[in-house]
């Protein structure tokens, strides 16, 4: 492994990591279908595309994987399965090539370096990504379910011995128009029993409901609590001297904070800004308030004309003979109607 330098290494930081949907599912479905106990995680190979400032993961294949829990770094890993798997994919998919491998951590490991060195039989730089996969208490309820990182030999700037370790870069989660209309699907098609005591989000079922979208918002905000609670230990560590002060992180955290506005100094901004916030939230809530009273209002069309074809549906022939009748001759249909009780 070649050493890389503290800048070489946070230019390496900057690369994105793009993983699909179909991915994600892979992972899951993966993680289902073995009957592992907690502590055991699963391992894949993912597919995609490197093109130097991102990694497009759109494909993934599982692999047979065993660790030892005792000692995690002994392992069995097949990757004579693995090659014969990409031969097979490559005659599907050309583009797709091996760009490293997922496992269900849902945190580092110490084998994870070890791995990753058999992955660069592959590919010269392979990203491990690690999906959280648990129900409840994971990533997910508070963001994205997925980390990525890049084994690298750093060479430290005050000129110790080199260190292998894990960067962390950044991931997102992009879907093309073909598997945004599969997951839609999917979701539409989602039914939870009531005796298994699994609760989803509402986002995952309502998609286009307000509760959904006020929903999202909770989780939004959940997960930048989250993420600050981590940039406050992370502080709070070094301020401690239990971790090394990492400049660069601090430049980052330094232009974040400098990029909020100042409200506390100056009251009119501040009014100001929260008047806008106001009107802004005004609108979005007449909004969907409106729109669900247009959809209401549908509804009740929607029954009434239900209804009153039932009604037309129920006649004999003989009283749509009459009512043509009366009709024709420039009566109304309530009248006959009402003529018909008297007589009765």
């Amino acid at each position: 492994m070649v050493g890389l330098t503290t800048a070489q290494v946070t230019d390496l930081s900057m690369t994105n990591v793009i993983i699909h949907p179909l991915v994600l599912l892979s992972v899951v479905d993966h993680a289902s279908r073995v009957p592992l106990p907690n502590k055991k995680r699963v391992l894949g190979v993912l597919l995609g595309e490197d093109t130097g400032s991102s990694i497009n993961v759109a494909n993934s294949f599982a692999l047979p994987f065993e660790e030892d829990d005792r000692d995690p770094r002994t392992f069995f890993l097949d990757m004579d399965f693995a090659e014969e798997m990409w031969r097979m994919f490559r005659k599907v998919n050309a583009k797709e090539r091996p760009v490293g491998f997922y496992h269900t951590g849902p945190r580092l490991r110490s084998s994870d370096l070890e791995i990753t060195e058999l992955f660069k039989r592959f590919c010269s730089r392979p990203v491990m990504v690690i999906v959280d996969v648990r129900a409840s208490g994971g990533r997910g309820d508070t963001g994205i379910p997925t980390d990525a990182y890049f084994a690298v030999e750093e060479i430290r700037d005050d000129g110790t011995s080199t260190q292998r370790t894990f960067t962390h870069v950044p991931t997102t989660i992009e879907a093309e128009e073909a598997e945004e209309i599969g997951v839609e699907h999917l979701l539409r098609d989602i039914s939870v029993s009531p005796n298994s005591g699994t609760t989803l989000p509402t986002s995952l079922l309502t998609t286009q409901s307000l509760s959904s979208r006020v929903a999202a918002q909770l989780n939004a905000l959940r997960g930048l609590h989250a993420r600050l609670g981590e940039i406050r230990e992370y502080l709070v560590h070094v301020r401690s001297g239990k971790l090394p002060i990492n400049h660069p992180v601090i430049y980052k955290l330094q232009e974040m904070v400098g990029s909020l506005p100042q409200l506390g100094t100056d009251v009119e901004l501040g009014r100001a800004f929260r008047v806008g916030a106001n009107d802004q939230g005004m609108l979005v809530y007449l909004s969907a308030l409106i729109r669900s009273v247009l959809a209401l209002h549908d509804l009740i069309e929607n029954r009434i004309s239900n209804a009153q074809q039932e009604i037309e549906d129920a006649k004999s022939p003989e009283e749509r003979a009459n009512e043509a009748k009366a009709a024709a001759a420039g009566i109304k249909a309530a009248d006959v109607a009402k003529a018909k009780k008297e007589r009765e």
